[in-house]
């Protein structure tokens, strides 16, 4: 039987993903809509505060397809804390025009020993608690996309050896460090809490680099044997300072 990873597990994640009601949103009255604004700023400031206790974090984006209109990001302490994040957004005046479209729910995740350091134990790292805890960066493009490993006959995630999943994680990390400085990556499982068995978002200046990370990563072996993907949303950062712009009509 083969041996199973021991992970290191940190932040609770709730990527909530909304389209807008834009025709309801036309023919409310302007006091309506100028409260519903500036009650969603409000959260915003509660969210920022919490972020610069470094008691959780969060992000906008603004969706470019039509899989949503915005995909808020939360990362906190525990899934009390997500559940509280979500309901207090749809009991707000600006809740009563954002559609749920789809949502992920995951847990902030590293292995505990690093295949791109000779297996070392990441315990012993100073960079772990950052990681596991990580603030989000307000760059200006967000990509998220879940993903899961196969269990087909021949190729089976789950029956291989340590040995070689570390081989070929090895292989698919120094692929991705070509991207440093490009590209961001946080890593969230997901088994047994949403459909798929990973979250991955990336940030990144320029959205560009994200097909390009995606694309050579295809040629890993271990994404070309093994990896599942679902959809990937891509969105634009919404800071407070443009929320108003946003919805103006």
């Amino acid at each position: 039987m083969a041996e199973a990873v021991v992970t290191m597990d940190g932040w609770c994640a709730l990527h909530d993903m909304r389209s807008f009601d834009w025709a309801s949103w036309k023919v409310a009255s302007e006091e309506e809509r100028k409260k519903a604004v500036t009650e969603l700023k409000e959260l915003m400031d509660k969210w920022q505060a919490v972020e610069d206790a470094k008691n959780g974090s969060h992000a906008v984006y603004k969706v470019v397809s039509t899989k949503a209109d915005l995909m808020f990001m939360f990362f906190r302490p525990t899934m009390e804390e997500l559940e509280e994040i979500k309901t207090e957004l749809n009991k707000s005046t600006i809740g009563d025009y954002l559609i749920p479209s789809y949502s992920y729910v995951s847990i902030v995740e590293m292995t505990k020993h690093n295949p791109l350091d000779d297996g070392k134990d990441r315990e012993l790292s100073p960079q772990v608690e950052a990681r596991l805890k990580p603030i989000l960066p307000k760059w200006e493009h967000a990509c998220f996309y879940p993903m899961s490993r196969r269990r087909w006959r021949d190729y089976n995630w789950f029956e291989i050896s340590r040995q070689e999943r570390t081989r070929l994680l090895y292989e698919h990390g120094m692929t991705g460090r070509k991207y440093a400085g490009k590209v961001k990556e946080i890593i969230t499982g997901s088994i047994g809490l949403d459909e798929f068995e990973w979250g991955v978002t990336l940030f990144a200046h320029d959205a560009l680099q994200f097909k390009k990370i995606v694309y050579e990563m295809r040629f890993d072996e271990v994404t070309a044997k093994y990896a599942e993907f679902g959809d990937f949303i891509i969105g634009n950062y919404l800071p407070k300072e443009d929320v108003d712009k946003y919805f103006a009509l």
